[in-house]
């Protein structure tokens, strides 16, 4: 007996969406999805992040070094929420103090991993957030500031990013200097747009690691104020 006509149908249709795949793959054309994810100071539960995971968030950075510089504990215990809600990917980052009384660049960052590291907290990668707020104007200074917490880094075998965007950079340390592009990028800019598509080369960089594209927007799972990132 003759296949129904809508089987013979289903049958040409996976024949061709099959030779169609492999001319993409040929033309090394990536089926791969964009990838969403948040930072926020605000508690989120286990829970939430359980959430936060079923309506499509994979990652989270959680702030750990306070521009106070203090240790945020309820960072560290959002990091641990993360990994135990089932998010695929969690970073931390450093937002250093440059007040008087501030330790140095490399003991910030000493006491940032030697924090998590005590707490249990596993992160991915340690984010050193480089935004206006009470740096010198000496941007010589600045980029050494920059450059002994990046050695700080290494020396505890930490894996590095920067969080910045062009008009922060251009300040702190003038728009030139690229003595730490070869570490991924995290471009704050919030043009409301899930994409790389704005971004302007600087510092040596010429594409982001990630899209900080919104801020403080209502997150998802009821879990408050969020920054939205993405990556592709």
């Amino acid at each position: 007996m003759a296949a129904p006509f809508y089987v013979e149908f289903a049958e040409i249709l996976e024949c061709a969406m099959n030779r169609i795949a492999l001319v993409f793959l040929a033309l090394g054309v990536s089926f791969s999805s964009a990838t969403l994810g948040i930072d926020t100071i605000a508690a989120i539960s286990t829970s939430g992040f359980q959430c936060l995971k079923n309506n499509g968030y994979w990652f989270y950075i959680g702030r750990i070094g306070q521009s106070n510089g203090g240790i945020d504990n309820g960072g560290i215990q959002n990091i641990k929420n993360a990994w135990a809600g089932g998010l695929g990917a969690v970073d931390a980052y450093l937002f250093p103090c440059h007040s008087s009384g501030c330790a140095s660049a490399k003991q910030q960052v000493i006491n940032t991993v030697n924090a998590l590291h005590n707490a249990g907290a596993k992160f991915g990668m340690l984010w050193l957030d480089i935004e206006i707020y009470n740096w010198g104007s000496s941007q010589s200074t600045n980029q050494q500031f920059i450059l002994d917490m990046v050695a700080q880094c290494k020396a505890m075998g930490v894996s590095i990013g920067i969080y910045t965007n062009n008009n922060n950079w251009q300040s702190i340390v003038g728009i030139n200097w690229n003595g730490v592009s070869q570490y991924p990028l995290w471009w704050a800019n919030y043009n409301g747009q899930a994409n790389f598509n704005n971004f302007v080369p600087f510092g040596g960089w010429s594409k982001p690691s990630i899209h900080q594209y919104s801020g403080d927007v209502k997150g998802a799972c009821s879990v408050g104020n969020v920054d939205m990132n993405w990556y592709p």
